[in-house]
């Protein structure tokens, strides 16, 4: 439910990037082993989020295939994005979420892309100001980019593995949050 009165929401799937300069604008995704990274400028009020599957690299870049799973082609695109629409790179802020370990068999993809996004973060000199990473639950969150709020909903256990199906790109209905929330500041 949206009880902010005025504000537009923006999806952000899987392989997507978005920038947004406006007050009004919260940018919304659902994650389970994925990351979103959610960067700043907090003097500008230009922000914008990513939500990556894989980690990636320049070897996997380089050997062709879908480069928009990578996190390492999707923090590129979201900081040029930035710069582009007047952010400063010395200015930008970070918080990182999802990463969740949604599958107790498989490996832990979820904690490598975690560790990718805080990795490329300090790579880059981009301060890490909040992070919600790790777990076995999947997120439904929003962030709001002119003032760097975030707020995440935990999932339920089947509201995640949708989830997981939702990153595998299989279409099921999205999930809905569960009752408690967190927010960030």
């Amino acid at each position: 439910m949206n009880t902010d009165a005025g504000t537009r929401r923006v999806h952000v799937i899987q392989g997507e990037y978005k920038v947004v300069n406006d007050p009004d604008v919260v940018l919304t995704t659902i994650l389970g082993s994925c990351v979103a990274a959610c960067l700043r400028d907090p003097v500008t009020g230009v922000g914008g989020m990513n939500h990556f599957l894989l980690p990636g690299s320049v070897e996997t870049m380089a050997s062709g295939g879908d480069a928009t799973r990578y996190g390492v082609h999707l923090m590129e695109l979201l900081i040029n994005g930035l710069l582009k629409q007047g952010a400063r790179r010395d200015r930008l802020e970070a918080k990182i979420f999802g990463g969740a370990k949604t599958i107790a068999r498989f490996s832990n993809v979820g904690e490598q892309n975690a560790r990718f996004a805080r990795q490329f973060l300090m790579d880059e000199g981009i301060k890490i100001v909040g992070e919600s990473t790790g777990g076995e639950h999947g997120r439904k969150l929003e962030f709001w980019p002119s003032t760097g709020r975030a707020r995440q909903h935990a999932l339920t256990g089947v509201e995640t593995q949708r989830t997981v199906a939702l990153e595998q790109r299989q279409p099921i209905p999205a999930p809905k949050p569960a009752e408690s929330s967190i927010e960030f500041f």
